[in-house]
Protein backbone atom coordinates (compact mmCIF):
# COMPACT_ATOMS: atom_id res chain seq x y z
CA UNK A 1 0.00 0.00 0.00
CA UNK A 2 1.21 3.44 -1.22
CA UNK A 3 1.31 6.79 0.73
CA UNK A 4 -1.51 9.14 -1.30
CA UNK A 5 -0.85 11.48 -3.27
CA UNK A 6 -2.34 14.26 -1.18
CA UNK A 7 0.12 13.54 1.78
CA UNK A 8 3.17 13.41 -1.19
CA UNK A 9 2.19 16.69 -2.03
CA UNK A 10 1.86 18.20 1.50
CA UNK A 11 5.42 16.54 1.99
CA UNK A 12 7.13 18.15 -0.95
CA UNK A 13 5.40 21.49 -0.33
CA UNK A 14 7.14 21.37 3.31
CA UNK A 15 10.28 20.15 1.57
CA UNK A 16 10.10 23.33 -0.79
CA UNK A 17 9.98 25.41 2.40
CA UNK A 18 12.36 23.72 4.21
CA UNK A 19 14.72 24.20 1.45
CA UNK A 20 14.31 27.67 0.53
CA UNK A 21 14.46 29.29 4.31
CA UNK A 22 17.21 26.75 5.42
CA UNK A 23 20.07 29.12 3.35
CA UNK A 24 22.53 31.00 5.68
CA UNK A 25 20.69 29.25 8.77
CA UNK A 26 23.39 26.17 8.48
CA UNK A 27 24.09 26.71 12.07
CA UNK A 28 20.61 26.76 13.72
CA UNK A 29 19.60 23.59 11.80
CA UNK A 30 22.83 22.50 13.30
CA UNK A 31 21.95 23.19 17.09
CA UNK A 32 18.41 21.97 16.48
CA UNK A 33 19.99 18.81 15.49
CA UNK A 34 22.37 18.34 18.79
CA UNK A 35 19.16 19.40 20.92
CA UNK A 36 16.96 16.51 19.18
CA UNK A 37 19.72 14.05 19.57
CA UNK A 38 18.73 13.17 23.53
CA UNK A 39 15.01 13.14 22.43
CA UNK A 40 16.51 10.66 19.42
CA UNK A 41 18.39 8.40 21.64
CA UNK A 42 16.26 8.35 24.83
CA UNK A 43 12.81 7.46 22.70
CA UNK A 44 14.86 4.70 20.50
CA UNK A 45 16.54 2.90 23.73
CA UNK A 46 13.24 3.43 25.65
CA UNK A 47 11.20 1.30 22.42
CA UNK A 48 14.10 -0.96 22.91
CA UNK A 49 12.44 -1.11 27.37
CA UNK A 50 15.49 0.95 28.72
CA UNK A 51 14.59 2.11 31.92
CA UNK A 52 16.15 5.68 31.72
CA UNK A 53 13.77 9.03 31.80
CA UNK A 54 14.82 11.62 28.99
CA UNK A 55 16.19 13.59 31.70
CA UNK A 56 18.51 10.92 32.46
CA UNK A 57 19.93 10.22 29.11
CA UNK A 58 20.55 14.48 28.28
CA UNK A 59 22.62 14.17 31.96
CA UNK A 60 24.71 10.70 30.57
CA UNK A 61 25.36 12.34 27.35
CA UNK A 62 26.59 15.24 29.00
CA UNK A 63 28.77 13.27 30.84
CA UNK A 64 26.92 14.40 34.29
CA UNK A 65 25.95 11.80 36.88
CA UNK A 66 22.44 10.64 37.40
CA UNK A 67 20.00 10.44 40.52
CA UNK A 68 20.24 6.65 40.76
CA UNK A 69 21.87 3.60 40.43
CA UNK A 70 21.96 2.91 36.32
CA UNK A 71 23.82 -0.01 34.65
CA UNK A 72 26.42 0.28 33.31
CA UNK A 73 25.21 -1.08 29.38
CA UNK A 74 22.32 1.85 29.50
CA UNK A 75 24.69 4.09 29.94
CA UNK A 76 26.48 2.39 27.08
CA UNK A 77 23.72 2.34 25.19
CA UNK A 78 22.93 5.95 25.42
CA UNK A 79 26.32 7.19 24.67
CA UNK A 80 26.98 4.73 21.85
CA UNK A 81 23.61 5.12 20.04
CA UNK A 82 24.35 9.76 20.48
CA UNK A 83 27.57 8.35 18.98
CA UNK A 84 25.95 6.53 16.26
CA UNK A 85 23.90 9.29 15.46
CA UNK A 86 25.88 12.14 14.98
CA UNK A 87 28.38 10.13 12.99
CA UNK A 88 25.33 9.33 10.32
CA UNK A 89 24.84 13.17 10.37
CA UNK A 90 28.23 13.55 9.04
CA UNK A 91 28.46 10.40 6.50
CA UNK A 92 25.03 10.45 4.76
CA UNK A 93 26.18 12.45 2.20
CA UNK A 94 29.17 10.30 1.19
CA UNK A 95 27.25 6.96 -0.37
CA UNK A 96 24.54 5.30 -0.20
CA UNK A 97 23.36 2.45 2.50
CA UNK A 98 25.71 -0.88 1.72
CA UNK A 99 26.68 -3.20 3.79
CA UNK A 100 29.84 -1.76 5.20
CA UNK A 101 27.79 1.04 6.53
CA UNK A 102 25.27 -0.89 8.01
CA UNK A 103 28.25 -3.26 10.09
CA UNK A 104 30.11 0.18 11.40
CA UNK A 105 26.53 1.25 12.64
CA UNK A 106 26.53 -1.65 14.75
CA UNK A 107 30.08 -2.21 15.74
CA UNK A 108 29.98 1.80 17.36
CA UNK A 109 26.54 0.61 18.96
CA UNK A 110 27.55 -2.42 20.45
CA UNK A 111 31.40 -1.16 21.17
CA UNK A 112 32.01 -1.65 24.76
CA UNK A 113 28.81 -3.33 25.33
CA UNK A 114 29.25 -7.14 23.52
CA UNK A 115 32.56 -6.46 21.89
CA UNK A 116 32.08 -10.05 20.23
CA UNK A 117 29.08 -9.33 18.22
CA UNK A 118 29.54 -6.32 17.07
CA UNK A 119 29.84 -5.36 13.49
CA UNK A 120 29.14 -8.16 12.04
CA UNK A 121 25.73 -10.27 11.31
CA UNK A 122 24.69 -13.34 13.31
CA UNK A 123 26.40 -16.34 12.20
CA UNK A 124 25.71 -20.68 12.45
CA UNK A 125 24.20 -21.02 15.70
CA UNK A 126 22.75 -17.52 16.46
CA UNK A 127 19.16 -17.18 16.26
CA UNK A 128 16.80 -14.78 17.68
CA UNK A 129 13.29 -13.86 17.69
CA UNK A 130 10.76 -11.63 16.23
CA UNK A 131 8.32 -10.58 18.20
CA UNK A 132 6.52 -14.13 18.14
CA UNK A 133 8.73 -15.60 15.46
CA UNK A 134 11.81 -17.27 14.83
CA UNK A 135 14.33 -14.41 12.16
CA UNK A 136 15.30 -16.35 9.39
CA UNK A 137 17.97 -18.39 9.76
CA UNK A 138 21.50 -16.93 10.41
CA UNK A 139 23.25 -18.99 7.46
CA UNK A 140 20.72 -16.98 5.56
CA UNK A 141 21.04 -13.45 6.85
CA UNK A 142 23.84 -12.19 4.53
CA UNK A 143 21.96 -13.28 1.12
CA UNK A 144 18.79 -11.53 2.37
CA UNK A 145 20.73 -8.63 3.40
CA UNK A 146 22.23 -8.26 0.30
CA UNK A 147 19.18 -8.81 -1.75
CA UNK A 148 17.48 -6.11 0.31
CA UNK A 149 20.35 -3.58 0.24
CA UNK A 150 20.26 -4.01 -3.33
CA UNK A 151 16.55 -4.13 -3.94
CA UNK A 152 16.96 -0.65 -1.82
CA UNK A 153 19.47 1.14 -4.46
CA UNK A 154 18.49 -0.23 -7.39
CA UNK A 155 15.14 1.06 -7.11
CA UNK A 156 14.48 4.38 -9.01
CA UNK A 157 10.52 4.48 -9.63
CA UNK A 158 8.96 4.16 -5.84
CA UNK A 159 8.25 7.02 -3.94
CA UNK A 160 11.04 7.69 -1.75
CA UNK A 161 9.05 6.84 1.68
CA UNK A 162 7.31 4.09 0.57
CA UNK A 163 10.81 2.31 -0.53
CA UNK A 164 11.99 3.49 3.22
CA UNK A 165 8.87 2.14 4.83
CA UNK A 166 9.22 -1.01 3.23
CA UNK A 167 13.30 -1.34 3.89
CA UNK A 168 12.84 -0.81 7.30
CA UNK A 169 10.10 -3.26 7.43
CA UNK A 170 12.23 -6.06 5.69
CA UNK A 171 15.35 -5.11 7.56
CA UNK A 172 13.56 -5.96 11.21
CA UNK A 173 12.10 -8.94 9.10
CA UNK A 174 15.51 -10.44 8.44
CA UNK A 175 16.97 -9.13 12.37
CA UNK A 176 20.33 -9.31 10.91
CA UNK A 177 22.13 -8.76 14.56
CA UNK A 178 22.05 -10.78 17.59
CA UNK A 179 21.40 -7.64 19.46
CA UNK A 180 20.71 -3.79 18.42
CA UNK A 181 18.14 -4.44 15.44
CA UNK A 182 15.83 -1.96 16.38
CA UNK A 183 17.80 1.07 17.16
CA UNK A 184 20.02 0.42 14.26
CA UNK A 185 16.63 0.15 12.10
CA UNK A 186 15.39 3.06 12.96
CA UNK A 187 19.31 4.70 12.18
CA UNK A 188 19.05 3.43 8.99
CA UNK A 189 16.11 5.09 8.15
CA UNK A 190 17.32 8.88 9.33
CA UNK A 191 20.31 7.91 7.46
CA UNK A 192 18.32 7.36 4.60
CA UNK A 193 16.05 10.85 5.01
CA UNK A 194 19.63 12.82 5.46
CA UNK A 195 20.65 11.04 1.86
CA UNK A 196 17.58 13.02 0.32
CA UNK A 197 17.96 16.36 1.93
CA UNK A 198 15.44 15.60 4.68
CA UNK A 199 15.86 15.82 8.51
CA UNK A 200 15.85 13.00 10.51
CA UNK A 201 12.69 11.80 12.36
CA UNK A 202 12.55 10.40 15.96
CA UNK A 203 9.80 7.73 16.47
CA UNK A 204 8.72 7.75 19.26
CA UNK A 205 8.05 5.35 22.66
CA UNK A 206 4.35 6.97 23.03
CA UNK A 207 4.05 5.95 19.06
CA UNK A 208 5.33 2.20 20.21
CA UNK A 209 2.10 0.68 19.69
CA UNK A 210 1.46 1.29 16.34
CA UNK A 211 4.87 1.07 15.35
CA UNK A 212 4.98 -2.63 16.69
CA UNK A 213 1.76 -3.09 14.72
CA UNK A 214 3.25 -2.33 11.51
CA UNK A 215 5.52 -5.48 12.05
CA UNK A 216 2.12 -7.67 12.73
CA UNK A 217 -0.06 -6.08 9.69
CA UNK A 218 3.66 -6.66 7.42
CA UNK A 219 3.87 -10.19 8.38
CA UNK A 220 0.60 -11.21 8.50
CA UNK A 221 -1.16 -9.44 5.46
CA UNK A 222 1.74 -7.93 3.71
CA UNK A 223 0.25 -3.92 4.52
CA UNK A 224 2.90 -1.26 4.90
CA UNK A 225 0.36 1.48 5.66
CA UNK A 226 0.62 1.70 9.58
CA UNK A 227 4.55 1.65 9.23
CA UNK A 228 4.02 4.30 6.21
CA UNK A 229 1.87 6.45 8.93
CA UNK A 230 4.47 5.99 11.71
CA UNK A 231 7.30 7.02 9.32
CA UNK A 232 5.55 10.24 7.16
CA UNK A 233 3.82 11.80 10.62
CA UNK A 234 7.82 11.50 12.24
CA UNK A 235 8.67 13.65 9.16
CA UNK A 236 6.13 15.66 9.07
CA UNK A 237 6.90 16.76 12.44
CA UNK A 238 10.75 17.23 11.70
CA UNK A 239 10.28 19.17 8.80
CA UNK A 240 7.57 21.38 10.72
CA UNK A 241 9.63 22.01 13.45
CA UNK A 242 12.99 23.03 11.30
CA UNK A 243 10.78 25.80 9.85
CA UNK A 244 9.00 27.23 12.60
CA UNK A 245 12.53 27.73 14.36
CA UNK A 246 14.12 28.96 10.74
CA UNK A 247 11.12 31.51 10.25
CA UNK A 248 12.08 32.95 13.29
CA UNK A 249 8.47 32.83 14.68
CA UNK A 250 7.79 32.86 18.82
CA UNK A 251 7.03 29.65 19.96
CA UNK A 252 5.08 28.61 22.83
CA UNK A 253 3.41 25.10 23.94
CA UNK A 254 0.03 23.94 22.70
CA UNK A 255 -1.67 24.27 26.08
CA UNK A 256 -0.84 28.02 26.32
CA UNK A 257 -1.90 28.62 22.32
CA UNK A 258 -4.88 26.92 23.37
CA UNK A 259 -5.39 29.30 26.00
CA UNK A 260 -4.86 32.51 24.21
CA UNK A 261 -6.93 31.19 21.34
CA UNK A 262 -10.06 29.84 23.54
CA UNK A 263 -9.79 26.67 21.76
CA UNK A 264 -10.77 23.21 22.59
CA UNK A 265 -8.12 21.45 24.06
CA UNK A 266 -8.89 17.80 23.02
CA UNK A 267 -9.74 19.10 19.63
CA UNK A 268 -6.57 20.60 18.52
CA UNK A 269 -4.19 17.83 20.44
CA UNK A 270 -5.61 15.28 18.04
CA UNK A 271 -4.85 18.28 15.09
CA UNK A 272 -1.36 18.13 16.41
CA UNK A 273 -0.76 14.34 17.03
CA UNK A 274 -2.37 13.89 13.16
CA UNK A 275 0.15 16.82 11.64
CA UNK A 276 -3.12 18.50 10.53
CA UNK A 277 -1.62 22.08 12.55
CA UNK A 278 2.78 22.33 12.15
CA UNK A 279 2.51 21.45 15.86
CA UNK A 280 5.83 19.58 17.04
CA UNK A 281 6.95 18.23 20.15
CA UNK A 282 10.49 19.12 22.31
CA UNK A 283 11.28 16.95 25.46
CA UNK A 284 7.09 15.51 24.90
CA UNK A 285 5.73 18.83 25.04
CA UNK A 286 3.70 19.85 21.98
CA UNK A 287 5.23 23.76 20.49
CA UNK A 288 3.78 25.85 18.05
CA UNK A 289 4.46 29.06 16.24
CA UNK A 290 2.23 31.33 18.56
CA UNK A 291 0.92 33.22 15.16
CA UNK A 292 -0.49 30.31 13.65
CA UNK A 293 -3.36 30.61 11.92
CA UNK A 294 -5.59 28.04 10.74
CA UNK A 295 -6.55 27.76 7.46
CA UNK A 296 -10.26 27.91 6.81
Amino acid sequence: MAISNLLKRRIQELKNQFDQIKIGKESLLDLIDEADVPESVYNSNAIENSTLTLKETERILLDMEVSREVSVREIFEAKNLARVISYIKEKAKEKEVDRESVLLFHKILLNGINDDIAGRFRKKGEYVRVGTRVAPAPELVEGLMASLLLGYSSDSTSYFLDKIAKFHLDFETVHPFCDGNGRIGRVLVCYQLLRLGFPMIIVRDKEKRDYYKSFTDYRDRKNTKTIEKVISLALIESLNKRITYLKNDKIVTLAEYIKNNNLSASAVTNYARRQSIPAFREKGVWKIADNYQPKV
